[in-house]
């Protein structure tokens, strides 16, 4: 039955070069994809129009296209759909379930009242405008452009991610009501991300755990919008030995930089396979891959990348 009906994606931001961190989530997600005799689709987040840069798009394809990741449908564009994002606020304004919010950073944070209580928000929102009068939000509207806030349901959301298990969060008590629309016009990821995975009829979602705490906003936003939400897979992130994210890095670990240099992907695609519990860094062709792949083998905890293994593997030393 899962053959049949699974629908995966990939949706990077192209403001920088590949890394093989961002690029073994890609991987991935086309594993499981095509696993399943599903459809694997990619989706362009470049909402962030002033870190976004046409040449970072153009090597995002080739590099994916380089190492056999193909996709299914024409790729969605996230800087091409604010109409749809504003016609789902719309929906959630007519409901009350979202309202202006005139309040700068430094505002939220001299508000806090839990310093400890940080999400990838910063502070928890403490609702300084949640409940502005029509005249109130008149006469701060003449200074300054609002944001718009979700009205976050108080309450444990609870779901069971695919790789991780049980995850619950109080996303009232730790967020506070969060931002679906930026002060600048532009639509936050929360809320562009859950428009755009229903629209796409997306049923499985395969991404870095660093974004598992962002998962509860999106299923309340799922549910207030009567969209259908898919199954979750949040995979440990690719670490460099200095702590940092591997996604971070420059040189020999972007993906254009390892094309340049005439690496075979096969040699790539074993050294992510390392990674991900599917090999033994040898290098490996995606048939192979597709036969082998399974969730149970993935590893739940952060993959430290030894440089001088990473630069064996890839023959650059």
């Amino acid at each position: 039955m899962v053959a049949a009906t699974m629908r995966g994606r990939f949706a990077p931001s192209p403001t920088g070069r590949m890394h093989l961190g961002n690029v073994r989530s890609a991987l991935l997600g086309w594993l499981q994809a095509r696993a399943a005799g599903g459809a694997f689709l990619l989706r362009i987040e470049d909402l962030d129009r002033a870190r976004c840069r046409p040449q970072f798009l153009q090597d995002l394809y080739e590099d994916l296209r380089w190492l056999g990741l193909d996709w299914d449908e024409t790729p969605l564009i996230q800087s091409e759909r604010d109409g749809v994002y504003r016609e789902a606020q719309e929906k959630l304004e007519r409901e009350g379930l979202i309202y202006p919010c005139f309040c700068t950073r430094a505002e939220i944070a001299r508000a806090a009242s839990a310093p400890h209580g940080l999400s990838d928000e910063g502070p928890r929102y403490p609702g300084t405008c949640a409940h502005l009068t029509a005249g109130q939000v008149s006469e701060r509207a003449r200074t300054r452009a609002p944001a718009y806030r979700f009205r976050a349901r108080e309450g444990e959301v609870r779901f069971v991610d695919e790789l991780m298990g049980p995850y619950a969060q109080d996303v009232q008590a730790l967020v506070g009501d969060f931002v679906v629309r930026r002060n600048d016009g532009v639509a936050s990821y929360q809320l562009a991300v859950v428009v755009d995975d229903a629209a796409s009829r997306i049923t499985h979602v395969l991404r870095g755990d660093d974004l598992l705490p962002s998962t509860p906003r999106q299923l309340q936003l799922y549910a207030a919008l009567g969209l259908p939400a898919p199954a979750f897979l949040h995979v440990p992130l690719v670490m460099g030995e200095d702590g940092k994210r591997l996604a971070k890095r420059d040189g020999a670990f972007a993906l254009a930089e390892l094309r340049a240099r005439g690496r075979p992907p096969e040699h790539v695609l074993g050294l992510l396979a390392a990674w991900s519990g599917l090999g033994d860094g040898s290098p490996v062709t995606l048939p192979a891959l597709v036969a082998r792949y399974r969730t149970d083998v993935l590893p739940r905890e952060p993959v430290v990348a030894r440089e001088a293994l990473l630069l064996d593997a890839l023959g650059l030393r």
